[in-house]
């Protein structure tokens, strides 16, 4: 699909790391893996320095120690996470991540009207290094990336969709990146929105609603969704 041209970025605005309270919720636990409901606000991992070192991970462990991260989400972003339950549980899981044999799905509000309705966005992305975290789009050296996406809805009074997003990659900030160069930021993104639209919702509008996964034990199909907070 056409694209307009990538605005040269800006320094990103400062961090103020101030995490939502509790354990996040446990959808689904057996022996091998537990997926969480991962809260918008909370870091996956712990960040740079004493300050950002509460996160999800930290917060699982204090109870399953031998919970380990085998995928993040970014910590504006809420919905289903997958944490293994010891080594090989990782090593399993990590190899599925790796190999794409895992189906993750998104929900976001955009600003505007996609068109197509439904399409793909190939743009190569790169860090944005002079204003980390950003990445953004490089045509000439950055990683392929390529996501897809539906429009399930338009909202023509405020201008708005709500799509249903699938990213064949796992580049760093992906969706958003690729949503805002073709010109539909979502909504509440401090990084990559408009002042429009940073400022159209509390939050950044962007829910991992579904994963499917093969199982690390059996093999079979183990299929979650969560209902978007938005």
């Amino acid at each position: 699909m056409a694209t307009p041209d990538v605005p040269a970025s800006s320094p990103p605005p400062p961090l103020i790391y101030a995490p939502p309270a509790g354990e996040p919720p446990i959808i689904y636990q057996d022996a091998a893996l537990l997926v969480l409901d991962k809260p918008a606000g909370l870091l996956s991992v712990p960040g740079r320095g004493p300050d950002n070192a509460d996160c999800l991970a930290s917060r699982i462990q204090a109870r399953f120690p031998e919970a380990r991260i085998v995928h993040r989400l970014d910590m504006a972003t809420s919905g289903l996470i997958v944490m293994a339950l010891g080594a090989e549980m990782e090593r399993r899981l990590s190899i599925a991540f790796q190999q794409r044999t895992v189906d993750k799905r998104y929900l976001a509000v955009v600003t505007g009207l996609p068109a197509p309705e439904r399409g793909e966005i190939s743009l190569p992305l790169i860090a944005d290094w002079p204003n980390r975290p950003r990445q953004k789009v490089d045509r000439e050296a950055g990683k392929p990336s390529l996501t897809g996406y539906t429009v399930l809805a338009h909202d023509p009074t405020s201008n708005t969709s709500r799509l249903d997003l699938r990213p064949h990659t796992g580049r760093t900030h992906q969706l958003r990146v690729h949503l805002q160069a073709i010109g539909h930021p979502i909504l509440g993104d401090e990084l990559y929105g408009d002042a429009a639209s940073r400022h159209a919702a509390p939050r950044l509008q962007l829910h991992a609603s579904a994963l499917s996964l093969p199982h690390p034990l059996t093999g079979e199909m183990l299929r979650l969704e969560s209902l978007a907070p938005f």
